[in-house]
């Protein structure tokens, strides 16, 4: 199982899958998406139009492929999830809510509609996570606190889930070369756009800085097929690791919030995306 599977990482995770043999199914956003995952994998994978905000369509998608699979699932990806940058202040509380929607309660609604047939098959849980859960940037702060709770309930999961054989792996990613950073310059005009006079003089010219450089750091990131063989590589390590890094920008925040005080660490957030 792979949700967002219909662009980006997920839909080369997707295919990676598929080329070693796995059978694939997942969720697209669109019909377009469905057509051209359809003809890449010469209809290897099976996707489905499924929005994982809506419940219902959750679990009839999970009824409809468990199914299909003789009630057996060995390895569900939780890889869909969106992008809400700008500042605190500037950002609307349903905007906030609608991140939180997709990255948590979404992707719980999934991993609980698969549970049953994860545990008959004794399968793996892989969450796509972000190094800004770890080390929340400025202006991205709805993506680096939804991510961040997930992490959190990625780590209850484990627990409950060690005695049925079920593995949790977070997979930590850094900067990617996918759709994401076309999607993200669009989403960081959108804000500066929408902003007020008055919020443009508080944030403008900071967040002008940080839009140019986290569309550079997406630029120079990870290809998004080695992004996706990473994934694939935590999804089948023996013994399943708790956490693994997709790209050495994520290693290397990984390692440096494990020494940096908090002060440093401040710091370092700030000059990272060239507010310092």
């Amino acid at each position: 199982m792979v949700t967002g599977a219909g662009s980006g990482l997920g839909r080369d995770i997707a295919l990676g899958l598929s080329a070693k043999g796995y059978s694939v199914f997942g969720t697209a956003m669109s019909s377009d998406e469905i057509a051209d995952l359809k003809k890449a994998s010469d209809e290897a994978v099976n996707l489905t139009q499924c929005d994982i905000t809506n419940e219902a369509g959750v679990k009839a998608w999970a009824n409809e492929v468990t199914a299909r699979t003789e009630g057996r699932i060995d390895l569900l990806i939780s890889n869909a999830g969106i992008l809400t940058p700008g500042p605190l202040e500037v950002l609307t509380l349903a905007a906030i809510r609608r991140e939180f929607e997709v990255n948590v309660f979404g992707a719980l609604s999934v991993v609980n509609a698969f549970l049953p047939a994860l545990r008959k098959a004794r399968g793996r849980i892989v969450q796509i996570s972000t190094m800004t859960a770890t080390l929340p940037f400025p202006f991205n702060g709805p993506s680096g606190a939804s991510k961040a709770a997930f992490d959190a309930l990625a780590a209850v999961y484990r627990a409950e889930l060690k005695p049925f054989g079920v593995d949790v792996v977070l997979a930590v990613c850094g900067n990617m070369r996918t759709g994401g950073p076309a999607k993200t310059a669009a989403a960081l005009k959108r804000v500066t756009d929408q902003m007020t006079p008055e919020q443009r003089e508080l944030y403008g010219k900071s967040f002008d800085t940080f839009a140019a450089a986290l569309n550079k750091m997406q630029g120079s990131g990870l290809d998004s097929v080695s992004a996706a063989n990473r994934v694939i590589e935590l999804s089948e390590q023996v013994p399943a690791p708790s956490r693994g890094p997709v790209g050495a920008d994520a290693e290397e925040i990984l390692r440096v919030v494990r020494e940096k005080s908090d002060s440093e660490l401040d710091a370092m957030r700030l000059h990272i995306v060239g507010l310092e």
